[in-house]
């Protein structure tokens, strides 16, 4: 099984705001970047948008160490709370409907499909990798052709109705 290492940064200009995420894939010599950016969006949002992404992008099982400096996917993939929120409904331990259970459910059957482990970084650092995916998602935030996030215009709409 192929070892590909997969770092990854969310960045919102405001949040929510416009919004971007970076990706960058390692697989021996082998590299990949990946971004794009949004209108309006949260950081949260693009930090597991970038995951989902990258995750896609592989075309076969892999062994995959997934790099974030986000204690908020990081945490609740490598300590189960995903799952568990999934598992009831999207709803966390105190009964309060977890976030994002769009991408959530996305990011949770990419992993699925590959050995998984999560490893956090912390963010502006000095890790290049880290800081090259906080490049493009900062760029990308700021670019031109934005596209809609539609889960998070949906969410919000659900949320006033």
């Amino acid at each position: 099984m192929k070892h590909v290492e997969i770092y990854t940064d969310g960045a919102c200009s405001g949040n929510p705001g416009k919004g971007g995420y970076g990706a960058v894939l390692k697989y021996g010599e082998f590299r990949k970047e990946l971004s794009e950016g949004f209108l309006l969006t949260t950081n949260n949002r693009m930090e597991l948008l970038g995951a989902i992404t990258a995750l896609k992008a592989l075309k076969e099982p892999c062994h995959v160490t997934l790099y974030s400096d986000s204690k908020y996917v990081i945490d609740a993939l490598s300590l189960g709370w995903a799952k568990s929120w999934r598992e009831k409904g999207w709803r966390k331990s105190n009964k309060e409907k977890a976030l994002n259970p769009d991408l959530w459910e996305i990011l949770l059957n990419e992993t699925d499909k590959h050995e998984m482990e999560y490893v956090w970084v912390k963010g502006h650092a000095g890790n290049p990798e880290n800081e090259r995916c906080d490049e493009l998602a900062v760029s990308a935030s700021g670019g031109e052709n934005l596209k809609e996030d539609l889960g998070y215009i949906g969410a919000e709409q659900q949320t006033f109705e």
